[in-house]
């Protein structure tokens, strides 16, 4: 019996630690967080929470390095750490590894979708995750119509090369030969000005919006009525308004409310399309 009297204390003392660091945590004393937490990970190197607690501390100290080592730590003891995915990805965009910086917040992201409200942070991951994916599509759109614009130049310099040539060779129909350059040339431009679309901001289409904020969906919810809406909007006007339908003004429940599985990969299709979209305002 005492070996396990001793586990039992040992992760009595931890959890006491780790009160400890969160009471230092929100009085600022970050050292002092640091460490209780380091103390209770001596103690119980087993619970993710004592080093995603230890990786914040070190976040206010912009100490990334060590942010993206006890994150690795927590995520190697719970892979479905929510939090301790999305701060990896903060670490890693902090590193300028954007690629995989994304790829940790796009995790984070699909883990956080359905969370209880005490727990949910899909608007804060949301909001990095646009960032970081609105700077790579623009980095991207730039180069891409710097490609576009020096094809064009060099198709409109070949059309005028062989123009200049028919010319030298022609005795007659000389106004027939110019307008058909010209003609040429305007259906070059609207080839170009069709392939550049893609890059050109536009409205988002108000089935992929909430009909609350207007904005894209992050995590989309339809109701029995069939209306869809961003989960953590709904689940506010419920707590704080009434259980029913904003909109059909049915009786609603939290737990009638269902992921719109249709409407999330809709989105994901044109944010995959028009990366300009994750602009935010």
């Amino acid at each position: 019996m005492a070996p396990i009297v001793a586990v039992c204390t040992a992760a009595e003392q931890a959890e006491k630690l780790r009160r400890d660091g969160n009471n230092y945590f929100k009085k600022d004393r970050f050292g002092a967080a640091i460490d209780a937490y380091t103390e209770a990970i001596t103690l119980c190197p087993n619970v993710p929470v004592y080093f995603m607690n230890r990786a914040l501390c070190h976040r206010k100290r912009n100490d990334w390095i060590k942010v993206e080592e006890d994150c690795r730590r927590a995520i190697q003891l719970d892979h479905n750490f929510t939090k301790a995915h999305y701060m990896l990805g903060l670490a890693l965009l902090q590193r300028q590894e954007y690629a995989k910086g994304v790829k940790e917040l796009e995790r984070a992201l699909d883990l956080g979708r359905g969370a209880n409200l005490k727990s949910y942070i899909v608007e804060e991951i949301w909001q990095e995750l646009a960032k970081a994916k609105y700077l790579e599509w623009e980095h991207a759109s730039t180069k891409r119509a710097l490609e576009l614009q020096t094809l064009k130049e060099a198709c409109e310099s070949a059309l005028k090369e062989r123009h200049s040539h028919n010319l030298s060779q022609m005795e007659g129909f000389l106004d027939e030969a110019i307008d058909a350059h010209l003609a040429q040339l305007e259906s070059l431009g609207q080839v170009f000005r069709k392939a550049a679309e893609a890059d050109m901001p536009a409205e988002v289409p108000d089935y992929l919006c909430c009909k609350i904020t207007l904005d894209i969906f992050r995590d989309p919810v339809i109701t029995p009525s069939g209306v869809t809406y961003e989960r953590a909007v709904i689940l506010d006007h419920l707590q704080k308004v009434g259980q029913f339908d904003p909109i059909t003004r049915q009786p609603l429940y939290q737990s009638q409310l269902i992921p719109n599985l249709a409407i999330k990969e809709a989105v994901q299709a044109f944010l995959d399309k028009h990366g300009w979209a994750y602009k935010m305002d």
